[in-house]
C-alpha cells in the first residue's frame, strides 16, 4: 500500500478518441455501448446534464445513448440515465438492447446493433447533419455494427468504406473497444 503523497504509475487508455468536442452547443452525440463500455457515456451525460459547466449550460444537442446488456438488471447507472431522460427529454434519449429479453425484427436476440438499426435513418440524418458517433466495449460487438451499417449504406446507395472515411476524416467516428 502506498504512503500519502507517494507517486505511483497508473496504466491505462490514453488519447483523444473519447474526447467530446464542446465547440457547437447544438452538436448531437451518438453512443453506442455494451456492458461496461458505458462508463466514458456516464461521463459524457454527467459533464452535459449534471455539471455545472459551460459547456453543460450551453448544451442545446441532443445526446442518444444506446446500452446493449443481456438482461434489465445488468442495466449500469439506470437510476441516472431515466433521471436523464426525465429532466432533459429534448436533449436525452435512451435505447436498451436486452439481449436475453428482447427480440429483433427477425425474431433474434436483440443485440445492440440490432437496436441501432432501428433508428437507421435518423442516425444516418444526424451523421449527415453533423453529429458524433461513439462506441465502447467489447471489441466483439465491432464486427456486427460495422455489418449492420454495411447493409445500411447499401440499401441507401452509399459506399461503406467511403462513408467511414468520410466520418473518421470529419472526426465524427470514435471507438474505443478492448
Amino acid at each position: 500500500d502506498p504512503e500519502p503523497g507517494a507517486e505511483f504509475m497508473m496504466p491505462g487508455p490514453a488519447g483523444k478518441v473519447m474526447l467530446m468536442p464542446e465547440e457547437d452547443p447544438n452538436t448531437d452525440y451518438i453512443m453506442v455501448a455494451t456492458g461496461t463500455g458505458i462508463a466514458p457515456f456516464r461521463s459524457f451525460v454527467r459533464r452535459l446534464f449534471f455539471e455545472d459547466t459551460p459547456a453543460a449550460a450551453a448544451y442545446k444537442g441532443e445526446a442518444w445513448l444506446f446500452l446493449g446488456v443481456a438482461n434489465s438488471d445488468a442495466l449500469l447507472y439506470d437510476d441516472e440515465f431515466q433521471d436523464a431522460k426525465a429532466r432533459y427529454p429534448e436533449n436525452f434519449r435512451l435505447d436498451y438492447a436486452l439481449s436475453r429479453e428482447q427480440e429483433n425484427k427477425n425474431g433474434g436476440k436483440m443485440y445492440i446493433q440490432d437496436k441501432v438499426e432501428e433508428y437507421a435513418d435518423e442516425v444516418f440524418n444526424k451523421l449527415d447533419n453533423g453529429a458524433h458517433i461513439y462506441f465502447c466495449g467489447l471489441k466483439g460487438m465491432m464486427p456486427g455494427i460495422q455489418d449492420m451499417l454495411a447493409e445500411v449504406c447499401k440499401s441507401k446507395g452509399l459506399d461503406y468504406e467511403e462513408w467511414i472515411k468520410e466520418l473518421k476524416g470529419k472526426k465524427q467516428w470514435h471507438v474505443e473497444v478492448y
